[in-house]
């Protein structure tokens, strides 16, 4: 019979806090002070029956992340207790990509996709996030109305990443439909798991045949020699780690702005830059917000806690962001990285510049198609989607003077090298490049 010290708990037999209930999407602060009375660790429940540690505490969260030693990123001993069909395992499930790496392998694959991305130059993204706002607002403008998460952030998302990944604009819904059921964890997530992966394995044998100017071409023909299984991984975990948590951070700054009168007024007029709202989003309503999990190499103490292997240990970067909120935090530098959301230690995101410059770019070129955007509900009554690893609304309706964005736009093509100026005698000045914000470097 295994025995614990006396002074440390051992959860197995305590209600866990249910993180996969409705009532969490609408209320996630009640949940979270439920954990955070237990202590800096929590014990939470993933879905039914799939129990989790929950690190609500800063110091205890930065151990985890930067600890490599006692804490693993693979998750294949945890797979054996859960059922085939639970709804979280397309997100948890082990895959040779970077996410589940440790050591060497781990160095390996987040090396090939730090080098592809780097060749993604800022001028270029710009551009293809500037030619997926135009064709948004030239299919919303005229009509007055919209939903920025429907009509906007995730489009905006399903162009751009499709553009980079080598594939046809008309192909972004069913990414779109596929990512979401998988993260949403509920009864379609084993679906939309096959789903992404059958989108993802013939992307991978489309280019296996036939290269292209795009990310997976250059992965496949990277120095490192990934084999087209590795790399199919790979893209697996960077399509969807790029779309889901960028669209959501890209709707949930759209909300935050939206909702409060001042900050609108002073972003239309260029006195309080769009990145603003995207640090306060990253510290008190991050898109990731239980999707740090990690593992402990084997049974051991941790803040006042007994951690078992095959039990998962995740950092809720949702969690310390509610707790910030509450203590306060205006006047945030742009580089101040204490929410966590980019996590921390060797699994850090690679590409957060990416990330900043679509989100930022994507809600100033918006807003200047579209400048009198007018909330259709107060924030305290929008709706969000359910599932535990992230916080994203549901909707987000909108009013705006009907426009035609195109017209007094000349027809000339659309270069990827040079950012698109739209020809509009109402057109805003735009800013020398070196000015923007979430440029790469």
């Amino acid at each position: 019979m295994t025995t614990y010290p006396p002074d440390r708990r051992d959860f197995a037999r305590s209600a866990p806090v249910r993180l996969w209930e409705d009532g969490f999407a609408s209320d996630p602060l009640r949940y979270y002070s439920a954990l955070r009375a237990q202590g800096a660790v929590g014990w939470a429940e993933l879905a039914p029956g799939v129990p989790a540690y929950l690190v609500t505490d800063r110091r205890a969260a930065l151990e985890v992340l930067h600890d490599e030693e006692r804490f693993s990123h693979d998750p294949r001993a945890w797979e054996e207790t859960v059922p085939a069909d639970s709804p979280v395992l397309g997100m948890m499930r082990w895959r040779p990509n970077a996410l589940f790496a440790d050591g060497a392998a781990h160095v390996r694959y987040r090396t090939t996709l730090i080098d592809v991305f780097d060749l993604v130059e800022p001028h270029d993204l710009r551009a293809r996030v500037q030619r997926a706002v135009r064709l948004l607002a030239e299919r919303i403008g005229p009509l007055g109305e919209a939903d920025l998460v429907a009509d906007f952030s995730r489009p905006l998302l399903a162009l751009v990443l499709n553009d980079l990944f080598g594939l046809p604009d008309s192909q972004g819904d069913l990414l779109n439909r596929t990512l979401g059921k998988m993260m949403e964890g509920g009864a379609q997530a084993a679906q939309g798991e096959a789903e992404y992966g059958q989108y993802v394995l013939d992307l991978i044998a489309a280019k296996a045949e036939r290269r292209g100017d795009d990310l997976p071409s250059r992965l496949l023909d990277h120095p490192a020699r990934l084999t087209p299984e590795e790399v199919t991984w790979q893209v697996f975990l960077t399509l969807g780690a790029g779309y889901e948590p960028t669209a959501n951070l890209l709707s949930n700054t759209l909300s935050r702005i939206l909702g409060n009168p001042d900050y609108y007024s002073t972003l239309t007029n260029g006195a309080r830059p769009v990145m603003d709202a995207v640090v306060e989003v990253l510290h008190h309503e991050t898109p990731l917000t239980n999707y740090g999990i990690y593992y402990a190499r084997r049974p051991l103490s941790f803040h006042g806690v007994w951690l078992r292997e095959t039990v998962p240990v995740v950092v809720s970067y949702g969690a310390l962001g509610h707790f910030a909120e509450q203590r306060g935090g205006e006047g945030r530098h742009p580089h101040d990285a204490s929410h966590l959301s980019w996590g921390a230690g060797a699994h850090a995101c690679p590409v957060k510049q990416h990330t900043l410059l679509i989100v930022t770019e994507a809600i100033e070129r918006l807003t200047q198609w579209l400048p009198d955007l007018d909330p259709v509900l107060p924030r305290d009554r929008l709706s969000w989607r359910p599932g535990p690893f992230h916080r994203s609304l549901t909707a987000l309706p909108v009013r705006f003077s009907p426009r035609s964005p195109a017209a007094g736009r000349s027809d000339r093509p659309h270069r990827r090298d040079q950012p698109d100026q739209p020809d509009q005698p109402d057109q805003p000045d735009q800013p020398d490049e070196s000015e923007q914000p979430g440029v790469l470097s």
